[in-house]
């Protein structure tokens, strides 16, 4: 009798590409130590053929009515807002996020409103006992809902267990990285395990229309741990950001088959748990230090969510042969860029100064229209002159120096006339459109960034004589 020897490849636990050896480098990925030794057909691109004859299917054009996806209404708004309006039947979400940071807080609170409206909710824990979710759930007020609840990890017996009774509106795996099968084998927590109990909760989900979200770690960059194939396979990547020195928490997708990518969900951290935040700008604006130079109120934009936000910069003396540059919330190189256009265009000398850039509040902006606002104070803090309280400001800052215009003016002014703002400085309209600004609502278009320069710098020298105390320090 001949025994059939079990081949075995070299699997990178960090992207999944297969080699014939084993080596210290990933020539994929480039990572250093990730190969493993997993028996053949695990890997990407692995597989052997199945020699089976394909059975053909039927085409169709695209001329077709197709209807709108249905939704599950989670009922938390800020999860419905990422989402699009809320869980699509039959599809999977990947929610990632960092330890601690309210994962599965915000996903037993989602739970807890599906099952308390009347659908059957499933909260499958593969990290804590039993016990701990209980004591979590107590701890929220909502151990009275009708989640049902398990601690397992074995992939084969969670989906012959969601097969019993009525279908499961919503299934939570809690996380992806502790499930296993018994159709490969590899440790627990490997990138074949994970892809592998991945595929089968996807096809648990395509078959029997159930919303299944699996919870992921991330690394050390922010990035979801795990294969980045698993992001593909999903429809929906979702990302729970926060730090411990603010309460407020933001939920982002970064990328959904169903919906928005670019909006953007806030929770505030309490002892009950998350709530909701529906005016985002009073939160990042509250406990300004109205007066102070180097102070801008940006009205910024994330996603459809207009949302005012305080940019604070400090230009001080260097005594350095190179001067710091410290961005906290904004890019780095834009911040190089912004400086760079104030010495070739405005005049601004900030070569011999340490600058300080830092968006209030922890939140981080992405969008070019926050240009003017940067500009704005760090021009105030090395001048001294503190910009009008009622004032805000966006726009893109060109290389020439020219303001450029950006989108939803309309829906930044409403937002700043809503919070008390009755001044706004921003860049000229787009061709010949003539929006009217919101009632009580001055406008002041900077064409150019010498502009906005100058009228800081007359704005100062108007108020000298009310700085004595700085007038005699010089």
């Amino acid at each position: 009798m001949f025994m059939v020897r079990s081949r075995t490849s070299f699997v990178c636990q960090s992207c999944g590409a297969v080699s014939q050896r084993w080596q210290g480098k990933c020539e994929a990925c480039g990572g250093w130590n990730t190969i493993s030794e997993e028996t053949a057909g695990a890997g990407i691109g692995a597989q052997a053929a199945r020699g089976t004859k394909g059975k053909p299917f039927p085409l169709e054009g695209l001329n077709g009515v197709s209807a709108a996806a249905p939704r599950i209404v989670s009922g938390i708004a800020e999860l419905d807002r990422v989402t699009g309006g809320g869980f699509v039947p039959g599809s999977i979400l990947l929610m990632g996020g960092e330890p601690g940071i309210g994962k599965s807080t915000l996903l037993i609170q989602t739970c807890a409103a599906l099952a308390r409206a009347g659908s059957r909710v499933v909260y499958i824990s593969g990290e804590e006992a039993v016990a701990q979710v209980r004591m979590r759930a107590a701890r929220l007020a909502l151990a009275d809902a009708p989640v049902e609840l398990a601690a397992e990890t074995h992939v084969e017996d969670i989906l012959a267990t969601l097969a019993q009774g009525p279908r499961p509106a919503l299934v939570v795996i809690d996380s992806i990285q502790t499930m296993f099968t018994d159709s490969v084998e590899s440790a627990p927590g490997t990138v074949t395990q994970v892809r592998a109990s991945a595929q089968a909760l996807i096809r648990f989900a395509k078959t029997s229309g159930s919303a299944v979200v699996l919870v992921g770690h991330v690394t050390k960059d922010g990035q979801v741990a795990g294969p980045r194939v698993v992001e593909h396979m999903v429809d929906a990547v979702l990302s729970f950001e926060g730090d411990g020195a603010h309460h407020f928490r933001m939920l982002r997708a970064s990328k959904n088959r169903f919906g928005p990518t670019d909006e953007i969900g806030v929770f505030e951290m309490t002892g009950a748990g998350l709530a909701e935040i529906a005016n985002p700008s009073a939160l990042f604006l509250a406990g300004r230090e109205a007066g102070a130079p180097g102070a801008a109120v940006l009205a910024g934009m994330e996603g459809s969510r207009p949302m005012l936000l305080e940019v604070q910069a400090l230009v001080s003396p260097s005594a350095l042969g190179t001067p710091r540059r410290a961005v906290v919330g904004w890019d780095s190189q834009r911040l190089s860029m912004v400086l760079a256009v104030l010495e070739a265009h405005a005049g601004v000398r900030l070569g011999q100064h340490d600058v300080y850039l830092s968006i209030a509040g922890g939140l981080r902006i992405n969008e070019p229209a926050a240009d003017l606002a940067a500009a704005a104070a760090l021009v105030s803090s090395l001048t001294g002159t503190p910009l009008p309280a009622d004032c805000c400001y966006f726009g893109e800052i060109g290389l020439s120096g020219a303001v450029r215009p950006v989108i939803h003016t309309g829906l930044r002014l409403k937002e700043a006339a809503k919070l008390g703002f009755h001044r706004a400085v921003l860049p000229p309209p787009p061709g010949e459109s003539r929006e009217a600004p919101p009632e009580g609502m001055r406008l002041a278009r900077a064409t150019h960034i010498a502009a906005l320069v100058a009228d800081i710098a007359a704005a100062g020298s108007a108020h000298e004589e009310a700085r004595p105390a700085l007038r005699a320090l010089k």
